[in-house]
């Protein structure tokens, strides 16, 4: 057995960093089979050697993000402990920089995985960025923040977030209310990631300038895009001519991300898939960039993670 001391001056990150009803710290003691007591500002970690080790590391990192003021959720620990035991506990430190943007509540957004933060890094260096992966891990809400970035750093004068309206089961037609009502249920998740940043006063506001442009993929046809950040949401579910003609809507000083998860695809052939063919298409052009989200990069709820995991088995039996 061997101990580990850590000090941690500052209370108010040994708090968070315990968790509430010391859950983080629980599921540090469970996942490397350690005790962990807390006494007068230091923090004893008692256990097997490698395992007491692999804590320090995870305890230390949790700490200088906590100190960053990144929150310590479940899923952070989790994270942590996962790059810890892969050996990448070094990249964590790419997460300590600056937050993207503030929200109108005040949070800052900051990335939550080392995969998020160059997935920032791409779409600040480039073009036109592809975001691809599965469900939760942020490329859209991160997108929608680099715009709204853009936007009030004034290297754009419009936001407009598509989405290809693909019926997912239901007949528009059958849907009640106007073309707007209709197409309005594939769009919320658009216009909630804004209504977040901007608030509602603000989101109204611009809004009804033409300032945001929330509306359905087949409304950008025969249209130039100049000065805009533009956001393709859903992009698995166009067809090959509606992917071509969103990335030929490109103006001058514009910028694009497009975002899918290939494993979502709605289409009634999805070998048809306009992203699919789209990655093939554009790997390797220049100002061009792909990214690709894995699992550990899911920041909902733990099981979200698990789900995806356990069908990616299932389908590779």
């Amino acid at each position: 057995m061997t101990e580990k001391i850590i000090t941690v001056d500052n209370t108010e990150q040994l708090s968070e960093l315990f968790g509430q009803l010391d859950g983080n710290i629980g599921k540090i003691k469970q996942q490397y089979n350690v005790n962990i007591v807390s006494r007068d500002g230091d923090l004893k970690i008692i256990g097997e050697e490698k395992s007491a080790s692999e804590a320090e590391k995870a305890v230390q990192a949790l700490l200088r993000m906590s100190g960053k003021g990144q929150a310590l959720s479940e899923q952070t620990v989790r994270y942590v402990t996962s790059m810890v035991a892969e050996g990448f506990e070094n990249q964590l430190e790419e997460l300590n920089g600056d937050g993207v943007c503030v929200t109108s509540s005040g949070k800052i957004v900051r990335p939550r995985t080392v995969s998020q933060k160059r997935y920032i890094e791409q779409i600040k260096d480039n073009t036109i960025v592809l975001g691809i992966g599965p469900a939760g891990t942020g490329k859209t809400y991160l997108a929608v923040a680099m715009a709204v970035k853009a936007f009030r750093e004034h290297k754009v004068k419009k936001i407009i977030l598509t989405r290809p309206a693909v019926e997912a089961g239901e007949k528009l037609g059958f849907l009640p209310g106007d073309m707007q009502d209709k197409v309005d249920p594939y769009l919320r998740p658009l216009y909630d990631a804004l209504f977040d940043m901007f608030g509602a006063e603000s989101f109204a506001k611009y809004m009804e300038k033409g300032i945001i442009e929330v509306a359905p993929l087949a409304y950008m046809r025969g249209r130039t895009l100049d000065e805009a950040f533009i956001i393709l949401d859903e992009a698995q579910n166009t067809t090959s001519e509606q992917i071509k003609m969103f990335l030929t809507r490109l103006g001058n000083d514009s910028r694009m991300v497009i975002t899918g998860d290939i494993t979502q695809i709605d289409l009634p052939d999805p070998r048809k898939s306009g992203l699919v063919e789209a990655v093939r298409i554009l790997k390797g052009i220049d100002d061009i960039s792909v990214h690709r989200f894995s699992e550990k990069d899911v920041v909902r709820h733990r099981l979200v993670q698990d789900i995806i995991k356990a069908y990616e088995k299932y389908n590779h039996q």
